[in-house]
């Protein structure tokens, strides 16, 4: 993929995205932070997340607020239930934590009355020590229109044992669990095929009896179908995965490269992404961070750049923070810088929208925001922020982003702020 000429800038479109400020947060520093916020988009609702517990749902038009719930934990990923009428619009929002309980809620669109809430830390246990990383945190959403798939992790470590419980949910609409499937590595996404059948499950770190990056499981019973691993050394495995058809597209963290499998995982092709190279003297390589299939057509997102051998690096790898889309048979369409650090990508048909944050190997405020592409021709548009762009949305031709403030350490200057920013790809 180095060395692919970038496509044409003057293709991207910038829209005017409307801001409005969500209140106080501690600035990201140079390095990339945690997941600390959520948004999502749906018919004329918009809906936010916040790091204190904080859920707001506003009128996409107005942002005026329809309600606001508080959360018994961070509130780190929202997902919507559509309801049966009006066609199209939410019926229910899902909101999964990061805290003590690890709570999933699921609360009325129109009202903000909580219909049910379910404490994962019951199954995975509660943190072992105060600290961020290991709290009980619900990773990944996914919904059919009728059951919720959740999945959920929580770490610990005992010296030199290194540890991880975790598990993965099927909901009923009243909140009942109807199966789970539990494992003592780190699942890191889900994804649901067309038909709702299957329901795929990307583990990133594996290093317990559980020793497969993608296993696929039948959504109506939680019964294992297929497993399938890079078969690289290491614990690490599998970055991101995503249905299309009979094919499912996987990122993979322990060879950087990108697989598209057909039924049963038998492998159609695979692609070198970030994969390890020597530049000056130094093996670097990027971690495959996002993939996203549609319609025969896959897009793979890089990531940060670093050294096998050390942490610090002053080399970067060449395909670092990329997104590249190749077609059917594993050909490259396009590909395209993203500049900066990709949260999770936003998508809806053949539209991407990445939320770019800082690149701290260079400390570029211009890497600062919302980049959207079409899967099929490329850059569509470029929406820049003072801040970071951590989190993004789109429904049809809605978009919505979370900027959050950032400081470099090297400078000491506060650029952007808390916000909501919702504009109109029309």
């Amino acid at each position: 993929m180095a060395g692919t000429a970038d496509l044409d800038p003057d293709s991207e479109r910038e829209l005017s995205l409307r801001r409005l400020p969500l209140g106080d947060i501690d600035p990201a520093r140079s390095r990339h932070m945690w997941t600390r916020s959520a948004v999502a988009t749906n018919g004329d609702l918009v809906v936010t997340g916040e790091w204190d517990g904080t859920v707001t749902a506003r009128d996409v038009d107005s942002l005026e607020p329809r309600w606001t719930a508080a959360h018994p934990d961070h509130a780190v990923g929202i997902a919507t239930l559509e309801s049966d009428e009006p066609a199209g619009s939410a019926g229910a929002v899902v909101v999964a934590g990061r805290g003590e309980s690890g709570a999933i809620a699921v609360y009325d669109a129109e009202t903000g009355e909580q219909r049910w809430r379910y404490e994962t830390a019951a199954d995975v246990g509660e943190a072992t020590t105060d600290t961020i990383f290991y709290l009980p945190y619900v990773v990944a959403l996914e919904t059919d229109g009728e059951l919720l798939y959740a999945a959920v992790r929580r770490y610990e470590r005992d010296g030199e044992r290194r540890q991880w419980h975790s598990a993965v949910y099927a909901f009923d609409p009243d909140g009942s669990v109807r199966w789970s499937y539990e494992t003592d590595a780190s699942p890191i996404a889900l994804d649901l095929d067309a038909d709702g059948d299957r329901l795929s499950v990307g583990y990133n770190r594996c290093m317990g009896d559980h020793d497969n990056g993608l296993v696929v499981l039948e959504t109506d019973t939680g019964d294992l179908e297929w497993t399938w691993d890079p078969g690289t050394e290491g614990d690490r495995r599998v970055g991101d995965i995503s249905f299309d058809g009979e094919t499912i597209a996987v990122s993979s963290h322990g060879d950087k490269c990108g697989y598209l499998l057909g039924p049963a995982g038998a492998e159609r092709w695979h692609v070198d992404l970030a994969v390890e190279t020597e530049i000056d003297g130094e093996t670097l390589y990027a971690y495959p961070n996002h993939v996203y299939a549609n319609d025969g057509r896959t897009a793979f997102v890089t990531g940060n750049t670093y050294a096998l051998e050390r942490r610090e690096t002053e080399g970067r790898h060449p395909n670092e923070h990329r997104i590249a889309t190749f077609d059917a048979d594993g050909d490259l369409l396009w590909n395209e810088q993203v500049r900066g650090f990709v949260h999770g990508l936003a998508t809806d048909g053949d539209t991407l929208v990445a939320p770019c944050a800082q690149n701290f190997r260079v400390r570029d405020p211009e890497t600062h925001a919302v980049r959207r592409f079409d899967l099929e021709s490329g850059p569509t548009g470029v929406d820049s922020l003072a801040g970071i762009a951590t989190a993004a949305a789109v429904d049809g031709e809605t978009i919505a982003a979370i900027e959050e403030p950032v400081e470099y350490h090297d400078e000491g200057d506060q650029r952007g702020e808390y916000a909501l920013r919702v504009g109109s790809l029309e």
